[in-house]
C-alpha cells in the first residue's frame, strides 16, 4: 500500500537520492529549475510504501509573471523506477493537483511530456504568451487551469515567487562571505 503524505525535513536525503537516481545531476541544468532554485515549495509531497520508504515525489512551486498574476510550477515529479506501473505517479499528480485546486489556486503550468500529463487535464498551447528563464520547448511547455481563462491572464517572463528558502539563503551568504585568515 503506497500513502501519499506532506513531505517533511526527514525526507530530504531521500527525496535527493531518488531525484538523482530518476534525472541524474542534468536536473539541475533544466529551466524550470532556475524557478526553484533557493526557494521553498508552497506544496511538497510524497509517497511512502508500506515499510516507510520513500518512492516518490512531486513539488509544486510559487511563479509570477512581471505583473503579479501567479500560478504553480509543477516537479519535478519523480517516481522509483521499481514502483512504475503502480500508478504512483498518477496518485501524486492527482493529489497535488488537488491541493492546488482546493486551496484555490488557477492554474498550474510544467514543462513535460504531453502524453503522459493530458490524462491530469494538462494542454499544450496555453501559455503562448509566456517565457520561461531559458530554453524550453513550447510544445513541452503545459498547463492546466482550475479558473477558466486563467492562464490567459500570464504574460511575458515568469520569475521565482513566493517564499525563500532560509536554509538556501545561509548557504549563499556564506559562499560569498570573506574567508578570515588566522596567524
Amino acid at each position: 500500500m503506497i500513502s501519499i503524505v506532506d513531505e517533511a525535513p526527514g525526507h530530504t536525503g531521500a527525496r535527493e537520492a531518488l531525484l538523482d537516481l530518476c534525472f541524474g545531476e542534468a536536473r539541475f541544468a533544466k529551466t524550470s529549475e532556475r524557478l526553484r532554485e533557493g526557494r521553498l515549495p508552497v506544496f511538497a509531497f510524497v509517497a511512502l510504501d508500506e515499510s516507510g520508504k520513500l518512492v516518490g515525489t512531486v513539488r509544486l512551486w510559487s511563479v509570477a509573471d512581471g505583473s503579479g498574476a501567479q500560478s504553480l510550477l509543477l516537479g519535478p515529479l519523480a517516481v522509483d523506477p521499481g514502483c512504475r506501473g503502480h500508478r504512483v505517479g498518477d496518485r501524486l499528480m492527482r493529489h497535488a493537483l488537488n491541493q492546488a485546486a482546493v486551496h484555490g489556486h488557477g492554474s498550474v503550468i510544467l514543462v513535460g511530456d504531453l502524453p503522459y500529463y493530458a490524462r491530469f487535464g494538462f494542454a499544450a498551447g496555453l501559455l503562448d504568451d509566456v517565457t520561461l528563464p531559458g530554453p524550453v520547448d513550447h510544445y513541452r511547455f503545459l498547463g492546466v487551469e482550475f479558473a477558466p481563462g486563467h492562464l490567459a491572464g500570464l504574460d511575458g517572463l515568469l520569475t521565482a515567487a513566493g517564499a525563500i528558502d532560509p536554509m538556501a539563503a545561509i548557504a549563499v551568504s556564506q559562499e560569498s562571505a570573506p574567508l578570515l585568515k588566522i596567524a
